[in-house]
């Protein structure tokens, strides 16, 4: 199955959550409280036309809620899905971190020039 054809996976959601990590892609806040506002809920942040809803429990990265690729194609995560398919869960320690460090660098209002 073509990538045009195929459902967006958490896969392809971490993915772009590791370029973010390593540097390659932009991150930006989009509306919303700030991380350090939002003590626990959801923060939508924009990554190269991607849109993510992330979850914050008590200012900590917790899981991705749900994704919109540049193309229309849609993730969402469900609690009854088997654990390893929440994109953060995917992504190592260091990245775990990395995300949650630069999260807090945008929800203060700045961007994070990638």
């Amino acid at each position: 199955m073509d990538r045009a054809h195929r459902p967006l996976s958490a896969r392809d959601v971490c993915e772009v959550l590791r370029e973010v990590t390593w540097g390659r892609s932009v991150m930006t806040r989009v509306g919303q409280p700030s991380w350090d506002e939002l003590h626990a809920g959801h923060l939508t942040v924009e990554v190269d036309g991607w849109r993510i809803s992330i979850y914050s429990d008590g200012g900590a990265l917790s899981y991705c809620q749900a994704c919109i690729s540049p193309d229309g194609l849609r993730w969402s995560f469900d609690a009854g899905d088997r654990y390893g398919t929440d994109p953060v869960a995917l992504l190592s320690t260091w990245e775990h971190k990395t995300l949650e460090g630069l999260l807090k660098v945008i929800g203060i209002g700045e961007d994070y020039p990638g």
